[in-house]
């Protein structure tokens, strides 16, 4: 589908330089929006024949965002010139919007979605009319009211075909102008040929037509399109989730005390900037002064908050949810752990981007050989003397017989199918090859927090205290927005809060009860004693400590934690059952993790690892040859997710990763992990099969209707035959999800 570009995109009119970037005094940069590209070919083609240019240096392309990064020298090009090359290649191309580029996505989105409703109805009532023609051509029916059925199809199909078919028609004329051949270009001609044929045969009162076949196709390969095209949109989210944690502005603190609201892009290392409680921060630097929790879950991948004072780094993106803290700048804008994560993700899907899937080889393959075989079938009846009508019937035939219904169908019915089942078992797809990828994992990497265990803290058993004073707890929590005192008043969730509680910023919650003051939060707010903290901490294992105390009472810790998920351990040990590698990677202590891998029966586990790190942990796994399944939910967890070769969330991710991930399941359960797997195994199988029928299909009827034993007509029930068979075969990917 070649999309329209929305309105104020570039058409030929618009001022270049503006969006042109110098690099160096020799070499511009520029990103460009591209129509029309839509698989790892076509990149490969787009990226090849830049570089081909004289005077561009460098062409790289994003699939996802259909982004083209090109470089060129200013010697020898203009930016003009550099757009007219990629018209060349067969693309249209304008300056690189975000906002623009999202219109004109779900203006394709729309207009597909328009096309598969036109072609289905179309097709359900075009059928209605030929059920009736065959069964009443083997029984009564008059030849005056075969014609009129036969128009009646003829009038529905045309406009359908027009309207619908404009995806593909677009895409084959965009392929042809540019002088090379796609998987639409025989899509288009058998389509076209089958409704010329269909009009020939009924103005010649024929007992058949081809009305059904040509509509029927259109709906099937729409319905994988947009599926394509909806689960592409959901993947291009990611940059807008990104943009999210960013901080557009910072307060500059002046020697003299006073401040001023600048743009982060004002903002210098070595300068000083004020953080207010509630504010995301701006900038990386270290904690000069104050003292506060943040929440770096964007970093750690952890909900609970991180403690920080002087001395401490703080990173951008992350949300300051205690005091005002005074932090000394080391890097805004460029060079932020941000800003490194937003590279990493979009390294990430380039490199993803780069998998060709079944249907895109075979495609690469099949194209040009139809038209090859058409034509000297053409020129070999003509040779041995045939009249030009005699030749182009039979290579008509051939075109028709070869057309690529059932190769077209063959992957878009399985995935349609495939989809259906994995949507039954709560799992939703964000990307169309996602089933072929998944298929080939034998390693997978988990992340802890979120993921092996529940995504909500919970209070732990064998606690200290008794359940009377814990209800009393949950008072003082239910009045507090903290990650660990949510934990506790989820355990009473009928609490009212405490009328008189009363919140100290970073250190915690005081209220009274019955006329005695209570204290909830840290060590030191509670007055805890360095001897007794430590043997708390010492005694926790995995448990995160709240601390709890009243006037005469000593204070005690309350132990909240995250369990493991209900079907955790029964999931791993399926997995590894079937030969799967399985490994942790958190950024959570190295301890804490060791001690979740053990209870899980995993050997390999690290803890403490940044986003950068996981990224490179995963590469690390499949520059080893491995085929690596990421399954997270946290901020840090999004490079590693679009880094490995598929990729799965838990529907309770943050939405920056389930825009990485390929695939999100529902439910409180692991197993739809085991789930995918199967399905996806099974499905590949099934597209493989429906590959090699179509090709067996065709090594058998070709040389029949090259020999000219074939007429149109039982070209076009061929065809249909084939397009049969690989859908009936289809439907066996619903069956299967239970074991990996």
């Amino acid at each position: 589908m070649t999309a329209q570009p929305a309105p104020g995109m570039f058409d030929g009119s618009v001022e270049l330089s503006g969006f042109v970037t110098q690099i160096d005094p020799g070499t511009a940069h520029m990103d460009l929006a591209v129509e029309g590209l839509r698989c790892a070919g076509c990149m490969a083609k787009l990226e090849r024949g830049l570089t081909g240019v004289d005077g561009i240096t460098r062409a790289r392309v994003n699939l996802t965002s259909k982004r083209l990064a090109v470089e060129w020298d200013v010697a020898a090009l203009s930016a003009e010139r550099v757009v007219a090359a990629v018209a060349a290649i067969g693309f249209k191309a304008y300056p690189f919007d975000p906002g623009k580029l999202e219109a004109a996505a779900d203006a394709e989105g729309r207009m597909l979605l328009r096309a598969l409703a036109v072609a289905g109805f179309a097709a359900a009532n075009i059928m209605l009319l030929s059920v009736s023609v065959w069964s009443g051509n083997v029984s009564d029916i008059t030849p005056e009211t075969r014609d009129l059925f036969h128009m009646l199809s003829a009038l529905i199909a045309l406009p359908t075909v027009a309207f619908s078919g404009r995806p593909f028609f677009r895409s084959a004329l965009a392929a042809l102008r540019a002088r090379s051949l796609n998987m639409d270009v025989p899509i288009s001609l058998g389509v076209l040929l089958a409704v010329s044929m269909s009009l020939v045969q009924t103005f010649n009162h024929a007992h058949h037509a081809y009305f059904d076949s040509a509509v029927m196709l259109l709906f099937f390969l729409l319905v994988g399109r947009y599926l394509d095209h909806t689960m592409r949109r959901r993947t291009r989210d990611f940059a807008a989730n990104l943009a999210a944690l960013r901080a557009e502005t910072a307060l500059l603190l002046a020697p003299d005390g006073s401040t001023r609201q600048l743009p982060v892009s004002a903002i210098d290392p070595g300068n000083l900037v004020l953080v207010r409680p509630g504010d995301r921060i701006a900038v990386d630097g270290v904690v000069e002064s104050g003292t506060s929790e943040i929440d770096q879950a964007f970093v750690t991948g952890e909900t609970v908050h991180a403690a920080v004072s002087a001395g401490d780094r703080v990173y951008a993106g992350t949300l300051n949810q205690g005091g005002q803290l005074t932090v000394r700048v080391t890097a805004a804008g460029q060079g932020t752990l941000l800003d490194d994560v937003n590279r990493l993700i979009e390294k990430a899907f380039a490199v993803k981007n780069r998998y060709v899937a079944l249907a895109d080889r075979a495609a690469g393959v099949y194209a040009p050989v139809v038209h090859t075989l058409s034509a000297l079938t053409f020129a070999g009846w003509m040779f041995v003397g045939a009249g030009w009508e005699q030749a182009l019937m039979t290579a008509i035939a051939v075109l028709i017989i070869t057309c690529p219904c059932a190769l077209g169908l063959a992957v878009p019915a399985v995935q349609v199918t495939a989809t259906g089942r994995l949507f039954k078992a709560g799992i939703l797809l964000n990307g169309g090859d996602a089933l072929e990828r998944m298929a080939d994992v034998d390693t997978i990497v988990f992340d802890k927090t979120g993921t092996l265990t529940k995504p909500d803290a919970t209070l732990l058993p064998e606690q200290v205290l008794d359940e009377e004073t814990l209800h009393r707890a949950a008072r003082l929590a239910a009045a507090s927005a903290h990650p660990l005192a949510r934990a506790i008043h989820r355990a009473w969730p009928k609490v009212a809060p405490l009328e008189s509680a009363r919140e100290v910023a970073g250190n915690g919650i005081q209220g009274e009860i019955d006329g005695v003051q209570w204290r909830l939060g840290s060590a030191d707010f509670c007055g805890v004693d360095a001897q007794s903290r430590d043997d708390a901490i010492a005694g926790a294992g995995a448990a995160s400590l709240i601390w709890l105390s009243r006037d005469g009472l000593a204070p005690a810790p309350i132990r909240v934690g995250q369990e493991l998920r209900d079907d955790a351990v029964a999931t791993i040990r399926r997995l590894k059952a079937h030969g799967l590698a399985i490994e942790i990677v958190s950024g959570d202590r190295q301890d804490i993790v060791e001690r979740v891998a053990a209870d899980l029966g995993i050997a390999r586990a690290r803890g403490g690892m940044d986003p950068a790190q996981k990224i490179a942990h995963v590469e690390a796994l499949r520059e080893a040859g491995k085929h690596v399944m990421m399954v997270g939910d946290g901020l840090n967890d999004a490079p590693a997710l679009a880094a490995a070769n598929v990729s799965m969330s838990p529907v309770t991710a943050v939405h920056l990763s389930q825009a990485a991930a390929d695939a999100v399941f529902t439910g409180e359960g692991l197993g739809a992990v085991a789930t995918a797997l199967n399905v996806s195994r099974r499905a590949r199988a099934i597209m493989s099969q429906n590959l090699w029928l179509a090709a067996l299909y065709n090594l058998v009827a070709v040389p029949i209707a090259v020999a000219g034993f074939v007429t149109p007509l039982i070209a076009a029930l061929a065809m249909s035959g084939s397009s049969l068979i690989v859908t009936a075969n289809a439907l066996r990917a619903r069956l299967g999800g239970d074991r990996p």
